[in-house]
């Protein structure tokens, strides 16, 4: 695992030891902002699930102004940790070592809102859809912002939702699928 590009690019990410935590594969990180569009200038990141931070530090490499990244599990923090050393962006980063419906409760009690939202839940856990429902009713994606869940492609994700999120694309990488959300938008039809 290494960034993919940017001015971290190149630099190796640790993974993780068990087979507790997916990393989200180089090759799908590159498609992810090659959809999104290859640099992140001054966006705020929030990445759910964030396993060994890869998504978010990508984000940040390519120019995002800040992270959060939030993780109950002790191993993925101190991934999370260590990897934004190993890139340098640790002033850049703050992490949330709680579950994630409780983070979303926090920040959205602060006010805090996002250009750029990551999630990337067990596949087992089945919560797109929840999802969805939190980030909207804490008001965690700016009006202009963009949402994207890695998810089994067991799991279905709603073309839209009545949170006024819409899935403006939707591309499958074996058995995972990356749904990407945006306020008010035009449904798209999944890509194959």
């Amino acid at each position: 695992m290494r960034i993919v590009a940017g001015s971290a690019k190149g630099r190796p990410l640790k993974g993780p030891r068990g087979k507790g935590i997916r990393p989200t594969a180089d090759r799908v990180r590159e498609t992810i902002f090659n959809v999104l569009g290859q640099w992140t200038d001054g966006l705020s990141v929030l990445d759910l699930y964030a396993g060994t931070g890869a998504l978010a530090l990508e984000a940040l490499s390519r120019g995002a102004e800040r992270a959060v990244l939030v993780d109950q599990d002790r191993e993925a923090v101190a991934l999370c940790r260590a990897n934004a050393a190993a890139t340098g962006f640790e002033g850049r980063v703050r992490l949330l070592s709680m579950p994630v419906a409780r983070a979303v409760e926090v920040l959205g009690r602060s006010g805090e809102s996002f250009d750029l939202i990551f999630a990337d839940p067990p596949y087992a856990a089945r919560v797109v859809e929840d999802l969805l429902e939190q980030i909207h009713a804490h008001r965690l994606l700016t009006p202009d912002g963009t949402l994207v869940i890695e998810h089994d492609k067991r799991e279905e994700a709603p073309a839209s939702h009545p949170s006024g999120l819409t899935r403006v694309d939707q591309r499958r990488f074996g058995d995972t699928l990356v749904s990407i959300y945006r306020p008010g938008t035009t449904p798209s039809a999944p890509d194959e």
